[in-house]
């Protein structure tokens, strides 16, 4: 018999919660630390209407998808637009029952983009796949930087020798830096990045800074803030702030010091996360989505993730009204033109995921 519950993360059953934590503990598919409860933990002690679906049978939990309500009886992956990977946590074989999920939360209409397509849950409802970009240090670091520098020569001659002239200068880096200052002064240049290129600011909203600090301040091993430095010649240059579980760091918010550019400070920095991290156990660096040079040449492969949405209604009608739409202006012969749509709706999207209670 198949049965389905909807659950605040503090009032889940204790055999949801321990089924959920073995799982991500032993399933490489859920390695992230976007899988952990620690994670769902942290995002629902900062925003309301966090909620975590269960799929039952036979009284055992089946499957298990977190999710953030919002209005209208639509929802988006925890964490919103932060959640760079997410999906159905599957504790039994066979298919989750995503549209008796979303039901027994009263949603209408889920809305994802990095669902991790290593099983079948969300697949059929994918209306776009792209690839997240994974270093994988499985085989240790000096086997990753052989295999990327045979790879990529020309890129990895590029920090060799932009490395060379911050030794001359002097560098220092620390995998875990406490220091309250190198944390703000990392959501500063990233909020002025953001600014000078032209994208929301993600800070501006105010949770996502209250997220970082909640993910430092609890007490858990399947999902733990990772500030780290490096400073050129006694002055911090780069600083990136991550998360990792107990086999993935995830590269979140990398920033550096723009007066420093030169030396790529950003890039020796997270090779310096992938030596460092390798030492104390960590199998991967995901990098996450999107078409930079600097994940191309590092990153060792990529995992397919999809975006699209499902369930059902007049919600789904007029999101899929949307996407029928930015699909035909993406087809019709309008230039530059056919892709105002898709961006306007996605830009609409990105705004209301940060602004949402």
């Amino acid at each position: 018999m198949t049965e389905f519950g909807c659950f605040e993360v503090s009032q889940l059953p204790l055999d949801v919660r321990d089924g959920w934590l073995t799982q991500q503990a032993t399933d490489d598919r859920l390695s992230s630390p976007y899988f952990t409860l620690g994670f769902a933990r942290a995002v629902s002690a900062v925003r309301r209407h966090v909620r975590v679906l269960v799929q039952f049978d036979a009284g055992a939990p089946m499957a298990i998808l977190p999710v953030q309500r919002g209005a209208f009886g639509h929802a988006r992956p925890l964490g919103g637009p932060l959640g760079d990977h997410h999906g159905v946590i599957s504790l039994q074989p066979g298919p989750a029952d995503v549209q008796g999920l979303l039901r027994v939360g009263g949603i209408q209409c889920f809305d994802f983009y990095g669902a991790v397509l290593l099983d079948d849950a969300l697949r059929d409802c994918s209306r776009s796949v792209q690839g997240s970009w994974v270093i994988d240090l499985s085989g240790g670091f000096d086997a990753f930087e052989a295999g990327r520098t045979a790879a990529e020569p020309k890129a990895f001659r590029n920090l060799r020798a932009r490395y060379r002239k911050m030794e001359a200068e002097g560098v220092s880096v620390r995998l875990q830096d406490d220091r309250e200052e190198v944390f703000e002064q990392a959501l500063a240049w990233k909020s002025a990045q953001y600014t000078a290129s032209h994208h929301l600011d993600v800070f501006a909203a105010g949770w996502p800074k209250a997220l970082l600090l909640t993910l430092g301040q609890l007490e858990q091993d399947d999902c733990q803030l990772i500030v780290s430095s490096l400073e050129i010649g006694g002055e911090l240059s780069a600083v990136h702030v991550g998360m990792k579980s107990q086999q993935v760091l995830h590269y979140w918010f990398p920033s550096y010091d723009p007066a420093k550019s030169k030396f790529g400070p950003g890039l020796a920095l997270l090779m310096e996360l992938a030596r460092g991290h390798q030492a104390l156990g960590i199998e991967a660096i995901h990098l996450g989505p999107g078409e930079y040079d600097f994940k191309a040449h590092l990153a060792s492969y990529q995992i397919p993730i999809g975006a699209g949405f499902v369930g059902s209604g007049p919600l789904v009608a007029l999101r899929s009204a949307c996407d029928h739409l930015e699909h035909w202006a993406e087809r019709a012969p309008l230039g530059r033109f056919g892709a105002l749509p898709g961006k306007a709706f996605r830009r609409i999207d990105k705004h209301a995921g940060f602004r949402a209670a």
